[in-house]
């Protein structure tokens, strides 16, 4: 019986060990078997080890793991290729979560604000938001359990009631590099913003000359009867990112841009998996 005495505390966990997955279910150490309805907080979106998944990692493996990003590989552009001929936007960069590809987009809104906008770094966000668990990515996310957290947070984001396009439009000022929402926000509950809503946000930020970042890492690839969420808008976003269901269980994210807000210079971003 294995013991969990080594683990540093972060949640409250059942008293049961799994060691086996399928599908929808989860099966102990005696094979007892429950249905997940978490499934990897969401990431699993074949299931439990789906052979498709499983073939393509062992395939993978016996020819390399990692070249490191210094590189190109094969299965990196294939992929890049495909993500931008669905979404409609220009270049990827691929990350290890959902946290770390909004942290991406966080710090290419502001280099292009620093050089497409003098000087500009503020982010309008929106009360109720999850954009992840980094410093930067909790200081714009709108959870109020996280308000004194970590303090001091890191600054530059201004919140917003959702739905209010008015709040919006008086919080974009000279400062001002992005707006970036969740279409559907998904810790705060199942709470989407209308189609209405999300037109006239990519109205405003046009005219106002700001940059739109969707967060569509639970809602991209599929999960919503479009491939993206905002496909169901008929708009497209300047920046996005993607996480969970994109690697089907494996830790895969990417940001996505338009060519002209792609201004990373080299050395500006990077990481040992990408």
């Amino acid at each position: 019986m294995q013991t969990a005495k080594s683990l540093m505390f972060i949640t409250k966990r059942p008293d049961v060990t799994f060691v086996r997955g399928e599908g929808s279910w989860l099966y102990d150490e005696q094979g007892r078997p429950y249905l997940d309805f978490i499934q990897g907080w969401a990431v699993n979106s074949l299931g439990h080890s789906p052979r498709v998944v499983l073939d393509a990692l062992a395939a993978q493996a016996a020819r390399v793991i990692n070249v490191s990003p210094q590189y190109y590989n094969e299965p990196m552009c294939r992929l890049a290729d495909l993500l931008t001929n669905l979404s409609g936007l220009d270049r990827v960069f691929f990350a290890n979560s959902g946290a770390e590809a909004n942290e991406g987009a966080i710090k290419l809104a502001r280099k292009w604000g620093s050089l497409k906008r003098r000087g500009a770094y503020e982010i309008v966000v929106f009360e109720g938001a999850f954009h992840g668990r980094t410093l930067a990515t909790m200081s714009a996310s709108g959870k109020p359990q996280w308000k004194d957290l970590y303090e001091p947070k890191v600054p530059g984001f201004v919140c917003v009631q959702p739905e209010d396009l008015s709040a919006v439009r008086k919080a974009i000022g000279s400062k001002t590099a992005a707006v970036m929402i969740e279409p559907i926000q998904g810790e705060s509950g199942v709470v989407p913003f209308s189609l209405a809503f999300l037109r006239g946000l990519r109205e405003l930020t046009h005219e106002l000359g700001v940059l739109l970042i969707l967060d569509e890492i639970q809602t991209g690839i599929g999960r919503t009867g479009r491939m993206f969420c905002f496909e169901h808008a008929e708009i497209r976003p300047d920046v996005m990112t993607l996480g969970k269901g994109i690697g089907g269980g494996v830790p895969l994210a990417a940001l996505l841009a338009r060519e002209d807000v792609c201004v990373f210079e080299a050395g500006d971003q990077g990481g040992t998996y990408r």
